[in-house]
């Protein structure tokens, strides 16, 4: 009987021993595959954060140029507002001169009909 639980004992120890060993061999494929999964993260963090840096950039170029295109507009706007004003200040004299001479021809046509 001692032989036996010996024999029993034995191959007890052999299948615990191929237990151990499959979860050793498990153990391992799971850290090889967290750690794929690891550096898998990473590089889609990686390129996850690229694409916002390059969309940042291109919304500032972006800004930077409507800014240019706002400012070059406001500058257009102002020289449009001093060359009205500048077409007012003309019609008005135009105006003046006009009458004037309208007054000077009414008083020469006094003269003449006199």
């Amino acid at each position: 009987q001692l032989h036996l639980t010996m024999s029993e004992k034995n191959e007890l120890t052999k299948s615990l021993e191929m237990v151990q060993k499959e979860l050793q061999e498990k153990e391992s494929e799971m850290k090889r595959e967290m750690s794929e999964y690891k550096d898998r993260l990473l590089q889609a963090e990686k390129e996850h954060q690229d694409a916002l840096t390059e969309a940042n950039r291109k919304n500032e170029a972006e800004i930077e140029a409507c800014q240019d295109k706002m400012n070059s507009l406001e500058q257009f706007i102002s020289s449009q507002k001093l060359e009205i004003e500048h077409l007012k200040s003309n019609k008005e004299q135009l105006n003046n001169s006009l009458k004037e001479a309208n007054k000077t021809l009414g008083e020469l046509l006094k003269t003449k009909v006199r």
